[in-house]
This record gives structure tokens, C-alpha cells and sequence, in this order.
């Protein structure tokens, strides 16, 4: 069971979790697109439909990722809420 401060990667919330980015990782290009998305450092997202690809709620908007995309972010559950 994940505990509130463990960092895991955004792939593994559940429908529903909400959490706080806290580092998104990767090839410079790549972070840089996911940022420019607005998935930075501790903003709140909310799993919205998991898988591949997956949705999430940021800022009002719903966002949809492949799973290579969204492994490269880490997130802590409970932060938001």
C-alpha cells in the first residue's frame, strides 16, 4: 500500500487519486513538452481514467498522455488533499 509522502510514478494512480507533481524526469525535449502542459513542479492532477492512454484533470483541463509520457512523471499521493 502506498503511504502519503512515497513518490510514485503518475501510471499508477487510480481512478479518482489526486496527487502533487513532485519531479518530472526524462529526455530534456520531453520534459520540456510536459511542462510547456502545464505538469510542473506541485501542481494538483487527478487520475481521471487510467491506462494507456490515460486522462487527467490539471488546472480545469483534462489532458491525455501515453504511458511513456506519463512514466517519466513522479507524483506523492496525498498532497492534495
Amino acid at each position: 500500500m502506498d503511504t502519503p509522502h512515497e513518490l510514485i510514478p503518475l501510471d499508477q494512480l487510480l481512478a479518482g487519486q489526486a496527487a502533487r507533481v513532485e519531479t518530472v524526469l526524462g529526455l530534456p525535449d520531453l520534459v520540456h513538452r510536459l511542462k510547456e502542459l502545464g505538469l510542473r513542479d506541485g501542481v494538483v492532477i487527478k487520475m481521471i481514467q487510467p491506462g494507456s492512454p490515460c486522462i487527467i484533470g490539471l488546472a480545469g483541463q483534462r489532458l491525455c498522455f501515453r504511458a511513456d509520457e506519463i512514466a517519466s512523471v513522479l507524483v506523492k499521493l496525498g498532497a492534495a488533499a
